[in-house]
């Protein structure tokens, strides 16, 4: 059994979400020794401008995690609340830009019935914790999609390679299988850091992107 980190939550995902059980795929079973398991990281990166504010605002969200990484181990139980936690929060929010909805250009905050990407992925990172999932393991991160345009998703670090939540799909797949370029992401170890998953590119700390496609 999965240990609930906050009983509140995982209330709330038992009573919401349909008890319908997540068949995995042989990808999703596959031996992480693979050199394409996990995304390589490539030194510092500088943090989306919308995040700086973000921590500002929720400073608990950004407590720094004393150096250590973690991957969570994965069985059945754990694939099954991945994809529960995914197909509620896509199906909950409904996409809208941050100047349609706040007025700004870019703005991350918690969703109530509406959001962009980033705040999409917030959801789901603060309910997954909620059920013991490791913040550690839980990475915002920010690539550009098959338009070159700018977008957010959330990686979980598990012990069968890097995978992600994205509010445009319900499926969960392997972060090399997405037709993205993968940018930068939070540090493991500091979630105030951010790395970069590009060689030799300049990572700048401008939006990730406010179409309400994202």
């Amino acid at each position: 059994m999965l240990k609930k980190s906050a009983v509140g939550a995982a209330l709330l995902i038992t009573a919401i979400l349909p008890h319908t059980a997540f068949a995995l795929n042989a990808e999703a079973t596959a031996d992480a020794s693979s050199d394409q398991a996990y995304a390589t990281e490539f030194g510092q990166a500088r943090p989306p401008v919308g995040f700086v504010r973000f921590c500002a605002e929720n400073p608990k969200e950004c407590r720094d995690r004393n150096g250590r990484a973690k991957r969570i181990a994965m069985d059945p139980d754990r694939w099954n609340l991945l994809y529960q936690v995914n197909t509620y929060v896509n199906g909950k929010i409904s996409p809208v830009s941050d100047m349609e909805l706040y007025g700004e250009a870019e703005r991350w905050a918690y969703p109530v019935d509406a959001g962009d990407c980033e705040d999409y992925l917030l959801l789901k990172k603060r309910y997954l914790q909620g059920l013991g999932f490791s913040p550690e393991a839980l990475l915002i991160t920010v690539v550009l999609d098959e338009n070159q345009q700018g977008h957010a998703i959330l990686t979980v670090v598990t012990d069968k390679g890097d995978y992600i939540l994205d509010n445009r799909s319900n499926d969960i797949t392997r972060w090399k299988d997405k037709k993205y370029t993968f940018l930068k992401r939070q540090s493991q170890t500091n979630p105030k850091r951010w790395v970069a998953l590009v060689k030799e590119k300049t990572i700048t700390s401008g939006t990730v992107g406010t179409s309400p496609a994202n």
